[in-house]
């Protein structure tokens, strides 16, 4: 649970009503790209600063975060250092922290996965590969909130994850049948479950059906910007009042045009406003769109 022992969905809609639009930046930190006024330090160092420059740069723009867990792993305990300190600054800014580690195991190991990636006041959500099935997922759900990888963005997933079953479904679809079962165990008061899906924003033409499949899941889409995701393409993948998703951008905010000088926050927040108020505005005219017809 959170650490304020909110349920993770409930905490995370509060969070998106107090900023107006359902956006997450995604902390991706790639040390060569990284501003050159941090040049010099460490490779955990820069990072941790990246980050947490970051997350003061979006407080009051930007919901939450999802934090790339391998751009900090593959600095070794140092990079875990830098990662613990970036959870802690998204948590001081007020921001929901989505821990993304993709991780997918089966009985105790699961368990041990669950409680690195939730222990000692760290993420509130973590996503999880649920393809080894819903014994995998369901540590993680103990003890926050997860968002099962469902139908991800990358163009490998297609060969997988659209691929028919003998029913006639796809595989993504079989498994959101499963997150959607699965899910009803952790429900909160506002309707949504604190058992989420990965939708990505490249797979539109998907995204309703799999909605139907999913009604009280919150969906977290990646794929958005830089990935070639448009607001048209997010539009789906929520319900008809607007809510139950939230859309992810990470290249396009953090490493924005002008970002490399001595004042890369600047360009970050107003990168980061962009954002926000694009997803926002297209959300609006679809709602005002589907008034007016009816």
């Amino acid at each position: 649970m959170t650490p304020a022992q909110t349920h993770p969905a409930d905490r995370l809609l509060s969070a998106i009503d107090a900023v107006g639009s359902p956006v997450c930046v995604g902390l991706d930190p790639v040390l060569e790209k990284l501003p050159s006024s941090l040049a010099g330090k460490s490779a955990a160092t820069a990072i941790a600063a990246f980050g947490c420059g970051i997350c003061q740069a979006i407080t009051g723009i930007i919901p939450c975060v999802k934090i790339q867990s391998a751009c900090y792993e593959r600095f070794g305990p140092e990079g875990i250092r830098a990662l613990d300190e970036t959870l802690a600054a998204a948590r001081a800014c007020g921001l929901v922290t989505i821990l993304d580690g993709k991780r997918g195991d089966i009985g105790i190991s699961a368990e041990h996965y669950a409680a690195a990636m939730f222990g000692q006041n760290r993420a509130e959500w973590a996503t999880v590969n649920g393809y080894l099935g819903m014994d995998g997922v369901t540590p993680f759900l103990a003890r926050g909130g997860a968002f099962v990888l469902v139908r991800t963005s990358n163009p490998g997933s297609d060969a997988l994850q659209s691929r028919a079953t003998s029913s006639g479904e796809t595989i993504a679809e079989a498994i959101a049948d499963l997150v959607s079962k699965t899910g009803k165990s952790s429900m909160g008061q506002r309707g949504f479950s604190a058992l989420g899906a990965v939708v990505g924003a490249t797979k539109s033409g998907e995204a309703a059906a799999l909605r139907a499949r999913m009604p009280e899941q919150i969906f977290l889409v990646p794929g958005f910007g830089a990935q070639g995701g448009t607001v048209a393409d997010v539009l789906p993948c929520f319900r008809h009042d607007g809510s139950g998703a939230i859309i992810t951008a990470s290249r396009s905010v953090i490493f924005p045009t002008g970002s490399g000088g001595a004042d890369w926050i600047s360009p970050i927040q107003r990168a980061a406003e962009s954002f926000a108020r694009e997803v926002r505005d297209g959300i609006h005219g679809a709602q005002n769109a589907n008034s007016t017809c009816a």
